[in-house]
């Protein structure tokens, strides 16, 4: 749970577990279960996604195909319409993008369009969604979509007979049926197989066997269904640079595997149990269930990294509600910690999920937000490192809450503190006696106090400039709303009217926590300006050694010292 050890790297980004991360669904699909048309328009989907990360998202999962029970396949073409203006317009404004799709094609533009994450729903059973991630340095998504109920077994009538006739004929079948077993010798399963998977002939590139996904038996399209013309299935290219080419993928198949099963899966929550079929207990034996749903996971790990994905980009999620009723569902959120026990980030997906709705009592999707986080909290306690989950604000604020209390974590952080109006050294002084008195957070080191040129607003009063060094328990929105208390506290002037970087009483920037990654317009870290800022990097040797050789290692580019912007022209004092 707390200090967790993993790590997920996801193209540039390195995501640490010492606190649970946030991932905010983003729909752009007119068919979802609990918001669907909400985002449908592009503007209206990059908005909402900003105001997850502004609320305390750590990633935003953007998908452009509903797969709820009963959903229509999309084209390719058609959910790379959708979302490729929505993750590009994203990944800008530096947030971590993942792309929720089982289209190879998809995934390829949209990491090409700043996504870092690949969300495969059908867990990598795609030989060239395999391919393709190994040849990227995206971040992956296991997802184990199948049915997880063992094979239903029928019995013959049998009729009791005493007499020794029948004795000595029911031991000659026997001999029979041992014969004939020996005869046929059927070679013995692989260890780890799944049970009831059919023999799979798909092979990687090196001989690695690819696993086919626990799907079942498709159901045969309806012969009322006519054929999608093949004009419709794909958009011109012309209209969307990013479109994908019908003719470089495949479409999905007329009888879509992923769609068949969920119809089932429905069908078979909702079906009616006779009474000679109650069970003894409450919940079905968790063994088999995980055996299918750890095993699928782990082999598919396997075949990533054999592939030549490296392990620390691979994340697992048990997928809740693909093919599962509320029962098994249950089962295995309860087995979390042995998921856990994989060694991978492990993702919790369960947000407004049928079984949530069973559990809860509530029939609408949309109202069962309350218990998607207590089935959360539950994950976390058990290791669950990610939660999914559709209403980012409220769990963003339920998490905070729940850590403050059950986990002391304080993380070092830098804040830079500027002034270039009235006394400029004693609002700097009066910015750091205000920041020990945050809520969960202290002072630990200042820098020197220097002053500087003005930078991009040329035309103004030099700069008085420090930084200080504190630690915190706040998550990064919560201290920085806190800071902005400060600012205004101390006259700073936010209004639309005031230069953005005109002359201020003071300013308060949060340039760097340690472990965390955030993007977004309220928020970004670390800074993205830090490497050009003469002002913050000088101080900054006051506090560490090679201030810029750190940031160089966590992905900032920093700039030589005469390209740098406010160069410090001398010493003010000490703070």
């Amino acid at each position: 749970m707390a200090n967790d050890s993993k790590t997920w790297r996801c193209g540039k980004y390195e995501l640490s577990f010492d606190r649970p991360r946030i991932m905010g669904v983003l729909n752009v699909t007119p068919d979802s279960m609990s918001d669907g048309g909400e985002h449908f328009d592009q503007d209206a989907a990059i908005e909402y996604g900003l105001a997850m990360l502004d609320a305390g998202a750590d990633i935003i999962d953007v998908g452009g195909e509903s797969t709820r029970p009963g959903f229509t396949p999309v084209n390719p073409d058609e959910e790379a319409r959708r979302v490729l203006p929505v993750v590009r317009a994203l990944a800008k404004e530096g947030a971590i993008v993942s792309i929720d799709t089982r289209h190879v094609a998809v995934a390829k533009a949209a990491v090409r369009c700043g996504a870092s994450i690949v969300n495969d729903v059908t867990g990598f059973t795609d030989p060239k969604m395999v391919e393709f991630v190994k040849t990227s340095t995206c971040g992956v998504i296991v997802v184990h979509a199948g049915e997880v109920a063992a094979p239903a077994r029928t019995h013959a009538t049998v009729q009791l007979d005493t007499s020794a006739a029948a004795f000595v004929a029911e031991k000659a079948r026997e001999a029979a049926v041992e014969a004939a077993r020996e005869a046929e010798k059927p070679a013995r399963r692989r260890r780890g197989k799944l049970l009831g998977e059919p023999k799979v002939e798909a092979k990687l590139p090196g001989g690695v066997v690819q696993p086919s996904l626990p799907l079942g038996e498709s159901e045969p399209a309806p012969e009322s269904e006519p054929e999608t013309p093949a004009a419709e299935q794909a958009a011109p290219a012309a209209a969307a640079p990013e479109t994908v080419s019908a003719a470089a993928e495949a479409a999905p198949e007329p009888s879509d595997h992923l769609a068949a099963m969920m119809r089932r899966s429905a069908r078979r929550e909702e079906a009616y149990v006779p009474t000679s079929q109650l069970r003894r207990f409450t919940l079905p034996d968790s063994a088999p269930i995980m055996r299918r749903v750890m095993g699928f996971l782990s082999d598919q790990a396997r075949t990533l990294i054999h592939a030549g994905v490296s392990r620390d980009r691979i994340c697992i999620d048990p997928g809740p509600g693909f093919g599962k009723t509320a029962n098994e569902d249950i089962v295995i959120q309860r087995e979390t910690a042995k998921m856990a026990s994989l060694g991978y980030p492990l993702m919790c997906a369960v947000s407004r999920k049928r079984f949530v709705g069973a559990v809860s009592g509530v029939t609408q999707a949309a109202a069962r937000d309350a218990a998607t986080f207590g089935v959360c909290l539950g994950a976390i306690q058990a290791g669950a490192n990610i939660v999914r989950v559709h209403d980012v604000a409220g769990f963003a604020q339920f998490l905070n809450g729940y850590w403050a209390v059950a986990e002391p974590q304080p993380r070092r952080a830098f804040v830079a503190v500027g002034s270039n109006l009235g006394h400029r050294c004693d609002n700097i002084r009066a910015a750091r006696n205000m920041i020990a008195e945050i809520p969960l957070t202290c002072v630990s080191n200042c820098s020197r106090i220097y002053e500087s040129e003005p930078a991009y607003e040329t035309r103004q009063d030099t700069f008085a400039n420090a930084i200080i060094e504190i630690k915190t328990e706040l998550a990064p929105l919560v201290l920085l709303d806190e800071l902005m208390k400060i600012e205004a506290e101390l006259g700073r002037d936010r209004s639309k009217k005031a230069k953005a970087n005109g002359p201020r009483t003071i300013d308060l920037d949060l340039l760097w926590m340690d472990g965390e990654t955030h993007g977004g317009k309220k928020l970004r870290l670390p800074h993205p300006l830090i490497g050009e800022r003469d002002f913050v990097l000088v101080p900054l040797e006051d506090l560490m050694h090679d201030p810029a050789r750190f940031f160089r290692y966590n992905g900032v580019e920093v700039k030589e010292p005469e390209d740098r912007v406010g160069h410090i022209v001398g010493e003010l004092g000490r703070m």
